[in-house]
């Protein structure tokens, strides 16, 4: 049962410049007057209470259909983590730390049995253990909570399970990274149908966090709200382009083996996960020129990308997910799809170059540039083993696609996936 919350005795009054009064006049304002209702005005007290949401009556209760979203709960615990192959859902935020000085192995196992516990009853519809807005809580809207490791949170844990692979990506010609949107030692992916649901959640992890890391950097994100589009339909980014359309191939049972490390047909030596249960995350943040974007002719949008804008077809065929045919050529013998069109530098060159794209937008305020907006778009890519999955496309990128033109990384980073685990467990305790 959810109780209203007892005041925290660890805070005090606080000032407030600039009109004369400050916070604690405020509340012995607040009270005096309450005393004075209590007398002579209980009507009004117990009217404008109501008016408030104030009341200590039943609550008017909402329409089964408005719930049918918001109820929705995506399961915590499990052998691998959720948030990677759960449908995407509207809204993410990126959570970045940088463990303070002087943590060591006891401290990063104390704050990750910490925040495990307050994800695992936040995604379940249930407030975090300190919770001062429990209702906020009440609707989790999907929320899932993802985990993912920097090298030196690894080494802490288990020197001997850090992966070659955890490290920085090189450095590309298309970067213009800024450090501060760079790296980090713990990162939490929060994704909800709800963005207060969401905004609660990164608040209550943040509060947990905050005696053992700190921020490094942080980032919202979002895609189309669920309803407005068919469910699996392929997400748009802010160029107007379907994003995400190839992704990995499943066998028969759905599982994934470029994300969870077992072999696609034809692959070899065949894809190994780091930790049983365990996958990589890649984390791009790519500004996007909407303004140069704009002054070109839809043809040369679609021929920079590859595909038909309306339907994302590629332009040698005529539905989303038909096979893009790079061999065709035009009545003047020029290829159909250029040699720098994204999607031809993108196209897997060896089986095992296969990635999970999970995107989000971002639109910002303008920065003063001249610019109507700051745009964006979060690219993750999750994969087994980033060297031999995500660097080879990411290469062919940087050396010559189209769109390089109109998009620029500004921030990058690498982080181990831990496996899930199991209630009364914390993640990462398999390490």
């Amino acid at each position: 049962m959810v109780t209203d919350p007892e005041p925290n005795p660890g805070i005090g009054p606080t000032s407030q410049k600039g009109k004369g009064r400050d916070k604690t006049d405020l509340r012995r304002g607040v009270s005096r007057r309450g005393l004075l209702l209590g007398a002579g005005g209980t009507g009004l007290a117990v009217t404008a209470g109501a008016a408030f949401g104030l009341g200590r009556g039943t609550a008017p209760q909402p329409d089964p259909e408005d719930l049918l979203h918001g109820s929705q709960k995506i399961d915590f615990y499990g052998h691998r983590q959720a948030g990677i192959e759960t449908p995407a859902q509207a809204h993410a935020v990126l959570i970045a730390m940088d463990l303070n000085k002087g943590i060591e192995g006891e401290d990063a196992r104390r704050l990750l049995r910490l925040l495990t516990d307050d994800a695992a009853r936040l995604t379940q519809g249930l407030p975090a253990l300190a919770d001062t807005e429990p209702e906020l809580a009440a609707r989790p809207a999907r929320l899932t909570v993802t985990f993912g490791f920097g090298r030196h949170l690894v080494k802490l844990l288990n020197p001997d399970k850090v992966p070659d692979w955890l490290k920085d990506l090189p450095e590309f010609e298309i970067d213009d990274l800024d450090p501060q949107l760079c790296g980090g030692d713990l990162m939490l992916q929060l994704c909800g149908d709800d963005p207060i649901a969401l905004a609660h959640a990164r608040r209550m992890l943040l509060k947990d966090a905050r005696a053992y890391a700190s921020p490094r950097w942080m980032q919202d994100g979002f895609r189309n709200a669920r309803g407005t589009q068919s469910e699996g339909s392929t997400m748009r980014n802010l160029f107007g382009q379907v994003d995400e359309t190839v992704q990995p191939s499943k066998d028969e049972d759905g599982k994934e083996f470029a994300v969870w490390g077992h072999p696609p047909a034809g692959s070899s030596p065949s894809l190994r996960p780091w930790i049983e249960g365990g996958t990589s995350l890649v984390v791009r943040l790519i500004s996007m020129d909407l303004d140069g974007w704009d002054e070109l002719a839809r043809s040369g949008k679609e021929a920079s990308i590859g595909r038909d804008l309306r339907v994302g077809a590629p332009l040698t065929g005529t539905a989303e997910h038909d096979e893009p045919d790079f061999d065709a050529k035009t009545p003047l013998g020029f290829p159909v799809i250029e040699d720098f069109a994204h999607i031809r530098r993108a196209h897997s060159q060896a089986p095992e170059e296969q990635i999970l794209r999970r995107g989000y937008n971002y639109d910002r305020p303008p920065q003063g540039d001249g610019r109507i907006s700051d745009t964006g778009l979060v690219f993750l890519s999750y994969q087994a083993d980033v060297t031999r999955q995500f660097l080879p496309i990411q290469q062919r990128l940087a050396e010559g696609d189209r769109l390089n033109e109109w998009t620029t990384p500004i921030g990058s980073a690498v982080f181990a996936i831990p496996p899930g685990c199991a209630p009364g467990g914390y993640i990462g305790d398999s390490l």
